[in-house]
């Protein structure tokens, strides 16, 4: 049996619950999940504007930190994501933790190859989104990266790494490599790696399967959601696992939870397509055998197919964005007023966007023309008011008129003081395929200096 562990479910995940399961989960291996498509466009973005920007995880040394003295007592392997755009960057930092930590005999590798960006144009099918040519973003693209699947991490488990970090993968891949390594499955094990796969899709996002994202006061309580443990699956050979959680963590592992995440992002139950294997869920048994215990298995899968996806990072401007209050009695006809102003203002300076929009916190932010009415008048009203323009000159402008709202707006307007990030650069995420023979990856090993 082989114990796998989850580290992260996203980028911003706490580090605590990574410790924790380090230290008392008894894992064979401990993998880290940060890296989503709004987190490559976010440091696309940054790495253009700061050249002092690692590209990797910016909480890369504080997991490692936390979760080094128990991985190296208990001998746990890791597989992390958490290379970002920079992979080899990553493996340098990770060199020097384990350096730090005394685990000079533990080998570091990095898997790259997934970048694409000065080939694309010539690679790429049509964009999935929109079904439009590649070439209408040509001139505006900044990085393009392929979904590397499970491979590589063997490859590089194989020739005796006990970190391997990666660039863009897919999200199960991270899970079902070491799998792969333990049981010796192949590529033609479409069964074994569907379960596999299916697996690793349940753990990939951390706390969601025991208890996060799915907590409802009253409908759907948890005891301890401030204590949320990370998942544990106690694999078997074919690919069923049981999921789990260290003892004395908050949170819940049972048959609604698996199902809520087996179900998170996948349109198609029978065709959940990943880089190594097609997943077919329909014939998943979830089966409760004790207190946070859950036995999953009966997931399997079909031949993987000859592409792979591609992530494009491509430039759209620019967003403008700021903020102000209202609270006591008319906040909401305030805010009404408020809005007019602007827009009338906006008009006056000529304001170029492609898109604007006004919101008001608590009244219609989330679901904007759908919204009902309110009930009875709000006590406080939030505007925020953003626009995507071409130029960051442009998106300024946002801020410039909102500022003129302190004191030439309306009585008890609450104004924020300004601030630096009121204008961003906004990296828009497409998708493509290509052919999976197009791109290769490659391991690179880094030595203690």
């Amino acid at each position: 049996m082989l114990r796998i562990g989850t580290g992260s479910g996203w980028w911003g995940d706490r580090i605590s619950p990574a410790a924790q399961v380090a230290e008392k989960g008894d894992l064979d291996y401990l993998c880290f999940e940060t890296m989503a498509e709004a987190t490559v466009s976010t440091a696309q973005v940054r790495r253009r504007r700061d050249p002092d920007f690692g590209g990797y995880d910016t909480y890369l040394e504080d997991r490692f930190d936390a979760v080094l003295p128990h991985c190296i007592r208990r001998g746990t392997k890791i597989v992390t994501n958490q290379g970002w755009v920079n992979p080899l960057g990553a493996a340098r930092a990770i060199r020097a933790r384990l350096d730090a930590h005394g685990a000079h005999d533990w080998k570091v590798a990095a898997v790259i190859g997934a970048e694409v960006t000065d080939r694309i144009g010539r690679l790429a099918g049509p964009i999935l989104e929109t079904g439009a040519s590649i070439d209408t973003i040509e001139g505006d693209i900044v990085s393009a990266e392929a979904y590397f699947g499970a491979e590589p991490i063997v490859a590089a488990l194989a020739a005796g790494a006990d970190v391997v970090v990666t660039g863009r993968v897919a999200d199960p891949a991270l899970f079902l490599a070491p799998m792969m390594h333990t049981f010796g499955w192949t590529r033609a094990d479409t069964a074994r790696l569907g379960q596999g796969a299916g697996i690793g899709h349940l753990l990939e996002c951390g706390a969601q399967v025991t208890g996060g994202y799915f907590v409802d006061p009253g409908y759907k309580d948890v005891p301890e959601p401030w204590n949320l443990g990370f998942p544990v699956a106690e694999v078997e050979a074919d690919g069923a696992a049981v999921l789990t959680k260290v003892a004395g963590t908050g949170g819940v592992i049972d048959r609604r939870t698996v199902l809520e995440q087996m179900f998170y992002e996948v349109h198609d139950p029978a065709r959940y397509i990943t880089p190594d294997v097609v997943v077919d869920f329909t014939g998943a048994s979830i089966e409760p055998i004790g207190l946070d215990r859950v036995r999953v298995s009966g997931i399997t899968g079909s031949p993987r197919t000859d592409t792979l996806k591609v992530s494009i990072g491509a430039q759209e401007g620019f967003i403008g964005e700021d903020m102000f209050f209202y609270a006591g009695p008319g906040a909401l006809d305030k805010a009404r007023l408020a809005e007019r102003i602007l827009r009338e203002r906006f008009a006056v300076v000529d304001l170029k966007a492609a898109d604007l929009r006004f919101d008001f916190l608590g009244v219609n932010a989330i679901h904007g023309a759908a919204t009902p009415e309110p009930a009875a008048e709000p006590y406080e009203v939030g505007v925020r008011v953003a626009a995507r323009c071409a130029t960051r000159a442009e998106a300024a402008k946002i801020g410039r008129e909102v500022d003129g709202m302190a004191v030439s707006g309306l009585g008890s307007t609450g104004k924020r003081v300004p601030y630096a990030d009121r204008v961003r650069e906004v990296i828009g995420i497409w998708s493509t395929l290509i052919d999976r023979e197009a791109v290769a990856p490659d391991i690179v090993f880094v030595d203690s200096e």
